[in-house]
Order: C-alpha cells, then sequence, then structure tokens
C-alpha cells in the first residue's frame, strides 16, 4: 500500500532528531516501512520541543526505499500556547492542502489531531478522491484551549475559536474511521463528528521501542550522568522527562525534595526537560542537594538514567483530557520497569497503576504527601521490587512499540480494503 501519515510535533528522525526518541508516527512509519509498505510522512520543519526550524524551506527527506518524509516550513512559534501556533498549524494546513495534489495518490491517510488544520485538511483531501483516512485523536483540541483561558474569558474565546470547532466536527464527520490513544480519546472524536462509534472506531495506546540506542550513545550518557553524581546504585532516583512549561507545576516536587532533606531521607530527583520555567525550578531548588535539574537530555541519556532511577515521577493536571490518557511519560517508565509515581488520584492512568500494582498515586500538587510516599517507598525494597517487577509486565503485555504498531497496522490495512466508505 502506499500510506500517508500527516502528524506534526513530533520528533523527526533526520538532521538533529536522531538523538530523540520517536513517538507514535516515527514509530508507525518505520514499522509500516518494513512491513513493505510505502509511507510518506508529512510532517512540520519546525522542532516543536526545542522552537527551531530543521530546514530552511519545505525538504523532502529519503530514508529509505520505503520511507519518504516531507518536511513543510512554517513560521514558527516561541509559547506552545500563542496565536503564533495557530497561525503556524493553519500555514502547514494549506501547504500540504497544495502539496499533496502534485504527489501519488495515497491508498489510506493517516492523520493526528491535533493539528486541527492537518487533520481537516487530509479528511478534505480524502473525501475528495475517494480515500479512506482514519483520524488519530491525540488531544483533544479546540476543547482544552477554551478550559486554559480564565473563567471570564471562556465565552470569548470560545466563540473566537468556532471556526476550529467546526473544522473538527468535520474532519471527524468526514473520517473513514476514529483511532486515539484510548477509549475516551475515541469516544470524543466519534462525539466531536456527531457519529456513531463503528468497529472501525478503535483504540490503540501509545508505545515505546524496546531497542537500546547504540553503544557509543550509551557510553557518552553514562560518562555524562556519571560526571553529574547520577551513578548506578546511588540511593533512591526519582527521574522526570517533558517539558518544564506552564501547563505543569513541578515546584510541589522541589519542595517535597526540601522536606526530604530535611528529614535526612536517601531521595533525590532528576528533573530533565526545557521549557520557560527552567529557570524558575532552578531557583526554586538552589541549595538543595538532591535535585538536579539539566535540562534537554537525549534518548541515550534517558534510557540511561531510567536504568539508574528507583521510580518515575509523573504528575499530570486534573484537566478531562489528561484524566483519559495514559500519556507517553508513564509508558516510557514502564519500559524500564519504573514504578509510576502519579498525580492526582483518578483517570484512566490511575486506575491503571492502581490495578497492575506498578505504582502509586497522590493529590494534585501536593509536596508534603508525595515526600512522605517516597520516604516509605524507599524504606520497603521488597515493595519496590514488586512494583518494578509489575510495570515491567504491564509493558510487555500492552505497551510495546512492536505490538501496537502491528496491532494499527492490521486495522490500517483493513481501512484500506474497505475503501473510504465506513
Amino acid at each position: 500500500m502506499n500510506i500517508w501519515l500527516a502528524t506534526i510535533g513530533e520528533p523527526v528522525p533526520v538532521k538533529a532528531g536522531p538523538r530523540d526518541r520517536l513517538h507514535r508516527t516515527g514509530y508507525l512509519a518505520q514499522f509500516l516501512a518494513g512491513r513493505g509498505h510505502r509511507v510518506l510522512w508529512w510532517t512540520s520543519a519546525f522542532d516543536h520541543f526545542r522552537k527551531t526550524h530543521i530546514a530552511a524551506g519545505d525538504e523532502t527527506v529519503e530514508l529509505g526505499p520505503s520511507l519518504r518524509i516531507r518536511l513543510l516550513r512554517g513560521r514558527g512559534y516561541r509559547r506552545n500556547i500563542s496565536l503564533a501556533r495557530l497561525r503556524d498549524h493553519a500555514e502547514i494546513a494549506r501547504k500540504f492542502a497544495a502539496e499533496a495534489e502534485r504527489e501519488p495518490r495515497p491508498d489510506l491517510i493517516v492523520a493526528a489531531l491535533p493539528t486541527i488544520g492537518l487533520a481537516a485538511a487530509s479528511a478534505d483531501f480524502g473525501a475528495r478522491h475517494g480515500i479512506p483516512v482514519a483520524l488519530d485523536m491525540r488531544d483533544m483540541w479546540p476543547d482544552i484551549f477554551v478550559d486554559a483561558a480564565p473563567g471570564p474569558l471562556r465565552p470569548a474565546v470560545r466563540a473566537f475559536l468556532d471556526p476550529m470547532f467546526r473544522q473538527a466536527g468535520r474532519a471527524c464527520a468526514q473520517a473513514s474511521a476514529i483511532t486515539g490513544i484510548t477509549d475516551a480519546f475515541v469516544d470524543w472524536g466519534v462525539q466531536r463528528g456527531g457519529r456513531k462509534r463503528s468497529p472501525l472506531d478503535h483504540a490503540f495506546p501509545l508505545g515505546y521501542a524496546t531497542e537500546p540506542p547504540e553503544p557509543g550513545e550509551l557510553r557518552a550518557a553514562g560518562e555524562s550522568w556519571d560526571s553529574l553524581g547520577i551513578r548506578e546504585g546511588g540511593g533512591f532516583t526519582v527521574c522526570y522527562f517533558g517539558g518544564l512549561g506552564r501547563q505543569l507545576d513541578l515546584l510541589h516536587a522541589v519542595q517535597a525534595a526540601r522536606l526530604l532533606e530535611s528529614q535526612d531521607k536517601a531521595v533525590r530527583f532528576v528533573l530533565c526537560g526545557g521549557g520557560e520555567r527552567l529557570q524558575e525550578y532552578r531557583r526554586a531548588a538552589a541549595g538543595l542537594s538532591n535535585v538536579l535539574l539539566p535540562g534537554w537530555v537525549d534518548r541515550a541519556a534517558i534510557y540511561t538514567l531510567m536504568r539508574r532511577s528507583s521510580a518515575g515521577l509523573d504528575p499530570l493536571p486534573a484537566r478531562y483530557d489528561f484524566l483519559a490518557t495514559i500519556n507517553n511519560k508513564a509508558i516510557e517508565y514502564l519500559s524500564a520497569g519504573l514504578p509510576v509515581i502519579s498525580s492526582p488520584r483518578h483517570g484512566v492512568l490511575f486506575d491503571l497503576i492502581e490495578s497492575r500494582a506498578c505504582g502509586i498515586s497522590y493529590d494534585p500538587g501536593d509536596g508534603p504527601g508525595l515526600a512522605a510516599l517516597l520516604a516509605g517507598l524507599a524504606q520497603q525494597p521488597v515493595r519496590a521490587a514488586a512494583l518494578r517487577r509489575a510495570a515491567g509486565e504491564l509493558f510487555r503485555e500492552r505497551f510495546m512499540a512492536e505490538t501496537v504498531c502491528a496491532a494499527m497496522a492490521d486495522h490500517f490495512e483493513k481501512i484500506s480494503q474497505l475503501g473510504a466508505n465506513r
């Protein structure tokens, strides 16, 4: 089959990208190409995580005989929640709509939502040419933009974003299938399209690859962590990987670290990631010997640190879209057999780690509660070992990228065979 993938905002395995771990579309692109399909991945030339462009203009990159990447350059943006980001996404969607007409017709399009513009352009293209389109629900746009606004402003923001609501609804209505990272996300997409859920509307979890980085990369990562005092067997280490932006507040983790240090508890935090709050967190943690904020780290550093850690921290905002997801961070920790230390104490992730006994949860923003939880776990090696075993078992059972991608490929092949009509 000739398959198009339309997703922006993920690491792309070109130029600066190879040091990043792949996400859902990256894994799927490589898997489908390895399965013998011809794959064209439409994406942005803008690195969402570093906020820099990876190409001077529109560019096509050949990654082998069966996999191409079309990099479409937009204007970029500095803040995740901003008008500049919406303008950038609209520009990418317009470029896709124009360039798609110049490519050989695909047998199937798999487009992620978000972004709304690219998903809608994909659905429009499929409807125009009789090509089946699967929309993969990753985030609940544009609803979350309304909820991010102060209460009194929400009606005005909702009115301003009405074109995006209508665009998302049209895309979901046109799609041959709705997929998503959980059933709650599939149901959201089905409802957004004003349609009934069909057998082709199916949830597939996020997956994580088990293949380690290259030996040279691992040696360099190990030496780097050694130089920072993060060595194997160096005590109870809690790691975190992710953006340090406005959406997530880690000040309570710094508060927990301060309490643990004052109590002479051998627990340390390594909080990895870049973002607008990195310097704020560094100032808050000044003088603490049990907090390290190294900034952005590559996939080899992530792989190595997880295997030197005792648990992974995954605090989520108590918002409906986060409560409906099992996020990349949690699955990343499970891949290394790390217990997931999560908040809040409800939602899909909470239910999963409680039912599988592979983590512990606490209330949002509760620094003292987090400190007590970690101090207790550090003193219970038998319990910690049981949590680790359960984490590894759950990952192998449900979240291995190879298994997830195989199931998705089977499903997409079925959709292609059925054609554009549901």
